[in-house]
């Protein structure tokens, strides 16, 4: 793409960014990114937060999510955060920076856990997007197996994961491997979302493999 294609294509986005109703409503309320409200809308519909949770972010940066879960649970609840991106600290949210891809990391994960498993694992994550959709497309998907194996690995039996899935190639098959391991499995589009975007959000519950505690 030339340096002018470029350009214009940052200018559009700045533009579309800063008239954007959900942008300026995060800043008026004081939350750190419009994806706040596409958790907040998920959360009055399927009700993912309570008291006493323990809740995994993975792909935290800048802390939109976060911030929700730490806002409605507060000290009555745990919230673990980890991004390879640094994040501001917010109340009440302890933060991992790092790739959970790495031992080191994984195991500061595992440690902050302690004795507990998650009630909620959530993933927002996204790569860099090049507009190449050959490119772009197995990128997120990665993402998105990635967060499944955390999921899988420090859920609790009846917790929850939420994760953002690209429609593309890949998405009905991740989506049969969630209907796989998983006895309940919903698509979500928020309002917040992006009309031109092809994200929409998998909640899955209820582990089918593990054994729930007597």
């Amino acid at each position: 793409m030339a340096k002018s294609s470029r350009s214009k294509t940052s200018k559009a986005w700045l533009k579309e960014h800063f008239s954007d109703q959900w942008v300026a409503k995060a800043q008026a309320e004081g939350y750190r990114s419009r994806a706040s409200f596409k958790l907040l809308e998920m959360n009055e519909k399927d009700r993912l937060f309570r008291p006493g949770m323990t809740v995994l972010d993975l792909g935290a940066a800048p802390g939109g999510w976060s911030q929700v879960a730490g806002r409605l649970m507060g000290s009555h609840g745990t919230v673990i955060a980890s991004d390879i991106l640094p994040m501001d600290a917010l109340p009440d949210v302890t933060f991992i920076e790092g790739d959970f891809r790495e031992d080191a990391i994984y195991e500061q994960i595992l440690a902050a856990l302690g004795d507990r498993k998650a009630d909620l694992v959530m993933s927002d994550m996204a790569p860099n997007m090049s507009g190449n959709k050959g490119v772009d497309q197995p990128r997120a998907m990665y993402l998105a197996e990635l967060a499944l194996d955390m999921a899988e690995r420090v859920l609790e039996p009846d917790g929850q994961f939420l994760v953002k899935v690209f429609q593309g190639e890949g998405f009905d098959e991740y989506r049969q491997l969630l209907l796989q391991r998983f006895h309940r499995v919903v698509s979500r589009k928020p309002a917040a979302s992006r009309a031109r975007s092809t994200e929409v959000y998998q909640l899955a519950s209820g582990l089918k493999w593990a054994v729930k505690k007597p």
